[in-house]
């Protein structure tokens, strides 16, 4: 039954009896199975109920069409606050399971769920584990006087892990556990130790803790390498060409940056258009289908960007070396030439395969100075040439913002928040990046030239990985407009695109304008790759998909390849369950990087703020109140780009009353609203849950870690709860210490370039 047509039989039998139940003996006396196909039927089967097409009612024999019968299979993802969810895969939304509804399912584990209404929405209850997920679990190992147990570093784990044996471990140490089995809920998960990765206190380790959380890829396997360092032969074999390497051809990118896969250059016509040029490095060239560093790349999916650490794609030899768009140096190009009205308007694009000469490389900082007129620092002369090319390019991505902003695409000012490090690995200072024009400049140029070859490819009927985003859900919306009038705001009817983007301008100098961007990126959808529907929401585009960044993204590859073949012979076509195979993985992959690297920045952070504790020099933050509740006030902290919560009986020494009509507290005379500016100092870490607690200047004092409650008993100073926590499985309490003190006991307002 490997044949689609077989698969595609199989359902159709279940959609045209959508009530009935099937037998794997029904089945085949229906469709006529013989001989290998009636063996390859189980197979078949077992693939369709993975992917949610069926659902399996007895193991192994009665099989029917879940929809009918209030049933979905799928994937199990967990957040925060101990719920799940499964996207239904009929109607692609997302179907939450409440924690008690979870059973022994675990993040990761393909899941049945039994639908219900709650509130009018629908719900679901796990009735049965499909296939356990195969990934290993780190976590801290603690011990009792009985027994040893793991606490998971992810916190959406809800549970900890009970382990026979140390296995080499000593408490506080970071290890891998391999999950054993889960029969009762009211129990733990039991698993094993089968790898010890160091002290929990050693901030030295963290990036390795969370590569092995994620099984980010550490290694290249010795088959790539091979090919890596034997591909670079084929810049001397370049094919067929356009030659741009007499044109001023020039790069911009982070001062870190080692890879430049982009370079820019503009040109006018015989009528006095402009002709942007977009001039992406042809990794296709090197990395060819099927090949041992295609297939690496197309597992890995993204280059990973962690705090002190880049876990790429592609081997340093293609992505720093051969296909690096270094100045001076001939390199192998996909070009986009895009002409431009005085409008801003698109009125002409082609693509060629070439062969430019980067003559100039730059930083944001001294683009930015050139665009300025200042001397870039690190550079003793800037042409004339150069000069004119950014300032004449700015301008045209300044017609081509407008533009986008006129069509309703979302100008989101949330900055970009950088961790610094220092030589112990510990968080040394949170810089918040500058978005100025000449990133604005850049990012432009990439939009225009995605937008054009997404264009160019599915206007002719060819089905591409697009970059989807789409609009928020309605009761998103709805939740947003709520919040926002509790900052102050009147937003108006935001469920239309242009009355957004129209509010979105118009709270550009507001003091909440940083808190009221953060809502509404929070009621957007997440961007995926998509390989039958297109549009990207944010961006005000109808043709949208991934071609400037070849070198790290997976799609972006495979674009460059359907391009190529539509100019070489006129059909850019992919067999659809191949290129839905390769949007799923992209997806999946990206969103395990963003996870990665936002969870090794938490970690970062709560140390940070464990050691303002330990050493008892609190930093004071400023604050506004993004949530108030009958227990405490939520707060967001800019200069940290994170949020904390702030405990009632931290607010006044009197009664504190909540009203739940407008969500606002009050206590001796002062009210507490979403929006109100506070600010703020950390007392209380809990690592493993990475929750923060604040008390406010002002508020009640925090004195030697001391202060009584209302009843007039006296609490345990701040500093000791910090590293002191009940086990909410209801086991022991214990020291913790994520601290980093032995002895105690530790992403997005828009993509790079589009």
């Amino acid at each position: 039954m490997k044949n689609d047509k077989e698969m595609v039989a199989v359902q159709y039998l279940f959609e045209s009896e959508p009530e009935s139940t099937w037998t794997a003996k029904e089945i085949c006396a229906t469709l006529g199975l013989r001989g290998k196909q009636i063996k390859n039927l189980h197979e078949t089967l077992r693939k369709m109920v993975l992917s949610g097409q069926i659902v399996e009612i007895r193991k192994g024999s009665v099989y029917t069409l879940g929809k009918q019968a209030d049933l979905v299979t799928g994937p199990l993802k967990m957040v925060r606050n101990g719920a799940g969810y499964v996207n239904n895969p009929e109607s692609g939304k997302r179907i939450w399971v409440e924690s008690d509804d979870l059973g022994t399912s675990l993040p990761g584990d393909i899941v049945t769920l039994r639908l219900y209404r709650s509130e009018g929405d629908f719900k679901g209850k796990v009735i049965k584990i499909i296939k356990r997920s195969v990934r290993d679990v780190v976590g801290t190992l603690h011990t009792t006087d009985k027994f040893l147990y793991v606490v998971p570093l992810n916190p959406v784990y809800r549970k900890d892990f009970y382990v026979p044996e140390r296995n080499g471990a000593k408490p506080l140490d970071r290890v891998v556990v391999r999950f054993t089995g889960w029969e009762n809920k009211y129990v733990a998960p039991e698993g094993e130790i089968v790898d010890v990765i160091g002290p929990a206190d050693q901030p030295s380790l963290d990036t390795e803790v969370v590569m092995r959380q994620f099984e980010l890829p550490q290694e290249f396997p010795a088959a790539v390498i091979d090919e890596a360092e034997h591909v670079a032969g084929r810049l001397k074999r370049p094919g067929k060409r356009e030659d741009l390497r007499k044109k001023f051809i020039l790069t911009v990118d982070p001062a870190t940056a080692r890879d430049f896969d982009d370079a820019i250059s503009l040109e006018f016509d015989e009528k006095g258009n402009r002709v942007l040029g977009v001039h992406i490095a042809d990794v296709s060239h090197f990395v060819r289908p099927k090949s041992a560093l295609d297939i690496e790349a197309r597992e890995r999916g993204t280059s990973v960007y962690l705090v002190d650490k880049v876990i790429p794609m592609l081997p340093e030899q293609l992505s720093n070396g051969v296909c690096s768009l270094r100045p001076d140096e001939d390199r192998l190009t996909f070009s986009a030439f895009m002409t431009f009205d005085g409008s801003g308007r698109m009125i002409a694009r082609r693509f060629c395969k070439s062969r430019i000469r980067s003559k100039l490389r730059l930083n944001y900082e001294q683009a930015m100075a050139v665009m300025e007129d200042q001397p870039p620092e690190g550079l003793s002369e800037i042409s004339d040439e150069a000069r004119q090319l950014l300032k004449a390019t700015w301008k045209l991505a300044a017609q081509l913002r407008k533009n986008r902003f006129s069509m309703a695409a979302l100008d989101l000012d949330v900055p970009e928040a950088e961790i610094v490090l220092g030589e112990d690995a510990r968080l040394k200072d949170v810089v918040i990046r500058p978005y100025d024009e000449s990133h604005q400049l850049i990012e432009e140029c990439m939009v225009a030239a995605n937008e054009a070859v997404a264009t160019e490819l599915w206007s002719r009927g060819i089905k591409i990985p697009a970059r989807l985003h789409e609009p928020p859900d309605e009761e998103k919306l709805e939740e947003l407009q709520v919040n926002l009038a509790m900052l102050g705001f009147s937003p108006g009817d935001i469920s239309k695109p242009q009355n957004m983007a129209a509010f979105i301008r118009s709270i550009g100098n507001h003091p909440l304008r940083y808190h009221a961007n953060i809502l509404i990126l929070r009621s957007m959808k997440r961007a995926i790759y998509a390989a039958d529907r297109i549009g990207h929401f944010g961006l005000a585009k109808k043709y949208y998909a991934h071609f400037t960044s070849p070198i790290r993204r997976y799609p972006d590859l495979i674009l460059h390849r359907q391009l190529s073949n539509f100019l070489t012979t006129g059909s850019g076509k992919m067999p659809p369950n191949e290129l839905e195979a390769i949007t799923r993985l992209a997806t999946e992959r990206e969103e395990v990087a963003d996870d990665a690297s936002r969870q090794l920045i938490e970690i970062k952070k709560f140390r940070f703020l464990q050691q303002q504790i330990d050493d008892e020099k609190p930093v004071v933050y400023d604050a506004v109140i993004a949530k108030c509740t009958n227990y405490g006030v939520f707060v967001d902290i800019p200069a940290l780009a994170m949020g904390g919560m702030v405990h009632i009986s931290l607010l006044s020494n009197n009664f504190v009353r909540y009203n739940s009509a407008n969500e606002t507290l009050s206590a001796g005379g002062r009210n507490y609203k979403v929006g109100m500016q506070l600010q703020v100092y950390v007392i209380k870490v809990d690592f493993n849950q990475r929750r923060a607690d604040f008390a406010v200047v002002g508020g009640i004092a925090v004195e030697d870690g001391k202060k009584s409650d209302r009843r007039g008993r006296r609490k345990r100073s701040t500093k000791a709860s910090s590293n002191e926590r009940y086990n909410i499985r209801g086991r022991s309490k214990e020291k913790s210490g994520e601290s980093g003190k032995r002895k105690n006991g530790a992403d997005k307002r828009r993509g790079r370039r589009g």
